[in-house]
């Protein structure tokens, strides 16, 4: 009989050491991919890109359970999965927001669920409750506080059926369900692609959780960085914003991953929300391209391209007076910005996404 592995799902197997699933002894409880990621943090084979995603809605499809859809507030356009009620006919849906604790203190639950209600009614997207969870990383009063809200939606919502926990890469599934189900041992790590299959994760009351591999979302940038870089783009920490004023053109790198030229006329307001780790610089517009040309991958780091000639513009709309909005660079972060601007252009890596929306904070 086939055994599997405890942190990633996949069959285990002792024939080719190169190969997702390798063992030295089929006895062991964990792949040896698991095994390193768990105790040194190494990534012996990236599975950031790879992993079919219809495969993974095909397997939960085939499966009577009530889905748990996890995503990340703080990455929201990124981790949205649109039609999903399409792609899970007949399901019912829970949207648990993980990540709640980097988002600013000043930030109230009543503006979360605001925000997120207005942005699933524009996508057309249907769940059944929205539950805010934070804290995940470690075992805290806060976090025991959002666990058993989870079980009682658990047993709220499952009526006799399985459940199962699905969302983007990334957005902290394995982390809530070794808080949920104490023992599960599942693997966790910041690299897209950990979890490779469905890990069933059976429960006294007799119905079985399951836990699933993160789509994949191919226009974020956590699906392009090399994982040594991921840690300086994934917020651990509550973020703290960068505000700053300006009253001239003005450009400002978020690394060397997106750049953003502001043309004014008057003075406008930037608040960046990125992790800590990634410093945003500032500087005239005028001088931007030379700078680009300069610095990429020195001062201007973590970078997705060797020049800023690979990258692609995003044209913003028209800001109206009074309005906040928030540009978003899928996977990195937002910039809120409002005042009086006349043109918003972002360049980014070949292929991630933009989005433009309305101020979430």
């Amino acid at each position: 009989m086939a055994k599997f592995c405890k942190g990633c799902g996949i069959e285990l197997q002792n024939t080719d050491k190169k190969a997702l699933g390798y063992v030295p002894n089929l006895d062991s409880d964990y792949c040896q991919r698991c095994f390193k990621l768990t105790h040194y943090g190494t990534l012996t084979i990236n599975m950031q890109q790879g992993i079919e995603s219809e495969i993974t809605f095909s397997k939960i499809n085939a499966l009577n359970a009530v889905v748990f859809w996890v995503v990340d507030i703080f990455s929201f356009e990124a981790s949205l999965i649109p039609n999903i009620n399409d792609k899970l006919p007949g399901k019912d849906i829970i949207l648990v927001l993980t990540k709640r604790d980097v988002l600013p203190k000043t930030l109230v639950d009543d503006k979360v669920f605001e925000f997120v209600e207005a942005r699933l009614t524009q996508e057309n997207i249907q769940v059944k409750d929205i539950l805010i969870c934070g804290h995940m990383l470690k075992k805290s009063d806060a976090s025991m506080e959002c666990i058993d809200e989870l079980s009682w939606a658990i047993a709220n919502y499952r009526e006799d059926k399985d459940v199962v926990f699905m969302g983007m890469a990334n957005v902290g599934k394995s982390t809530l369900l070794n808080q949920l189900v104490e023992g599960s041992g599942i693997t966790t790590s910041r690299n897209p692609g950990t979890t490779l299959d469905l890990i069933p994760l059976y429960q006294e009351e007799g119905f079985t959780i399951y836990d699933t591999p993160g789509i994949e979302n191919p226009h974020s940038m956590l699906s392009v960085l090399p994982p040594e870089e991921l840690k300086q783009v994934i917020p651990t920490k509550p973020i703290r914003p960068f505000v700053s004023q300006i009253f001239e053109n003005q450009s400002f790198a978020v690394g060397g991953l997106a750049r953003v030229d502001f043309k004014v006329q008057g003075d406008a307001s930037i608040v960046g929300y990125f992790s800590r780790d990634l410093e945003i610089h500032r500087g005239k517009l005028d001088d931007a391209d030379r700078l680009w040309k300069m610095h990429l991958n020195k001062m201007l780091k973590p970078s997705a391209d060797a020049s800023v000639d690979t990258m692609v513009e995003w044209m913003a709309p028209n800001l109206k007076k009074g309005e906040k909005m928030d540009i978003v660079i899928h996977g990195v972060g937002w910039f809120c910005v409002n005042g009086k601007i006349q043109n918003i252009r972002v360049k980014v890596h070949n292929g991630i996404s933009v989005s433009f929306r309305k101020a979430m904070i």
